[in-house]
């Protein structure tokens, strides 16, 4: 069921919301120890939240426009009341003392938060295998990693254990693990969502994002935490679009619609997955769409570029993690990605490299946005493959290069501050593959309306 339409039917008491949360209450308990996407749950708390809202529909009082959906949250971003650990040893009985303001939305909305979600360690890596809770498992490709570092929270929504969940997008930390779970996750315009409560990986890139299994939920989860956050310094004053109701129109929307298909996009990327792409493709211009061929000859810098400031912005962001005020010392207790972190940005933060690495960076960010922006200017959209490549079976060693190279397509929007999404477009043998979709900074309306098309039509 759709979720505009379950959302709905919740509104006019065809679906109770203590029976919707009972169902994925249920999901958990039979298939959370094999998948392992929820680290805690509250279901007394949830279901009395859920009898509440039950209630306000029966008396004829106004709810919220998420009223009776159920949430799941990524263990990174606070939660009053959960254990905000961010899957670390550092942080294994913090206990969240406040609501994010991604939450505190959710939350006056009615949505009903029913647990936090498994990720990468502090959202260091890119399959959820770093969590000191042990790794998430992909319910859409069994055996294989779900991605990451949001991995818990597509998992969550992909084996049908809540209706919605937020992740954080770092590098691709949203847009990743949905393209491996089959599953749609949006990274907004970077400031278009408030971070206040979300612990950083790199703040100069982060972005709280939702996960759905269709556009109407996507568009219902927009509308909550999207805008102006007086009490965060990167949030946008800006005219937010009405993200449901662009879902809802049904206004031709492709025809005329510009299409930027970079190559090296699909250079980069495996035979079967650029297969499926182009297929896509072909069908956004029998549609209507234009398709323009573009060049971007920056791809082999992005990596580099973002991990040399990743590095040393999450340096800069552990140092309140030294057990003092809460926790343990990072640095005694973290796993081998995390440290490898702060060592890396320990040693390009000095003095005497800071200007051979860090600056230099700097300077590689602002020419790779300048491009993008360049390749952006005449077309509404970019779309290529998400990922790169298929998911690797859990547990399989990899270098640090190889497992960074999952990122390679995603860590552009990060780099440059657009809005982007991945979409199911299709499966290898079974395993999901995704469709990415960028678009300008605040123009995070166009990729819902592709969103919506591509759902309904192709």
């Amino acid at each position: 069921m759709k979720l505009l339409e379950k959302s709905q039917l919740i509104k006019n008491q065809e679906i109770k919301a203590a029976d919707n949360l009972a169902e994925f209450c249920n999901v958990i308990t039979r298939n959370n120890l094999d998948i392992n996407a929820f680290l805690e749950t509250n279901q007394e708390q949830a279901h009395q939240k859920a009898r509440e809202i039950d209630f306000k529909i029966k008396n004829g009082k106004k709810v919220g426009r998420l009223a009776g959906l159920v949430v799941g949250i990524k263990s990174n971003i606070n939660v009053e009341d959960f254990h905000i650990t961010a899957a670390s040893p550092t942080l294994k009985n913090y206990l969240g003392s406040y609501d994010a303001t991604v939450v505190k939305k959710i939350k006056e909305e009615d949505g009903i938060i029913l647990g936090v979600t498994n990720m990468d360690e502090f959202a260091a890596g890119s399959s959820t295998e770093t969590s000191c809770f042990g790794p998430t498992h992909n319910p859409a490709a069994p055996g294989l990693i779900p991605g990451g570092s949001s991995g818990g929270s597509a998992a969550a929504v992909a084996a049908g254990m809540c209706d919605l969940a937020l992740g954080s997008d770092t590098g691709g930390s949203i847009r990743n693990p949905a393209s491996h779970c089959g599953v749609m996750g949006f990274k907004p315009t970077y400031g278009a969502v408030s971070r206040q409560g979300l612990l950083d990986l790199a703040m100069s890139f982060d972005q709280i994002g939702p996960f759905a299994s269709d556009a109407g939920g996507m568009g219902l989860m927009l509308d909550v935490i999207v805008g102006l956050d007086p009490t965060e310094c990167t949030t946008l004053d800006w005219q937010v679009p009405n993200f449901t109701r662009e879902v809802q129109d049904q206004k031709e929307r492709l025809k005329g619609m510009k299409v930027g298909v970079v190559k090296e996009f699909f250079d980069v990327s495996d035979g079967p997955i650029v297969k499926i792409i182009e297929d896509r493709l072909l069908q956004l211009e029998e549609s209507g769409a234009q398709l323009v061929e573009l060049s971007f000859e920056y791809l082999d810098l992005c990596l580099p570029t973002y991990y040399l400031i990743n590095y040393v912005e999450f340096f800069s962001a552990t140092r309140k993690y030294d057990g003092r005020k809460y926790g343990h010392r990072i640095e005694e207790v973290c796993g081998e990605e995390v440290l490898r972190r702060i060592h890396m940005g320990s040693y390009i933060s000095q003095k005497e490299y800071s200007g051979k690495y860090y600056k230099k960076a700097l300077q590689a960010r602002s020419l790779i946005r300048k491009e993008i922006k360049s390749l952006l200017k005449d077309v509404d959209v970019l779309i290529g493959p998400t990922v790169p490549k298929l998911p690797h079976q859990v547990g399989t060693h990899l270098d640090p290069m190889e497992m960074y190279a999952y990122d390679v397509l995603t860590v552009i929007a990060n780099l440059a501050g657009i809005p982007a999404a991945s979409i199911p477009a299709g499966d290898v043998k079974g395993v999901p593959v995704g469709m990415q979709i960028q678009a300008k900074p605040q123009e995070d309306v166009k990729i819902i309306q592709l969103l919506s098309f591509v759902e309904k039509n192709l």
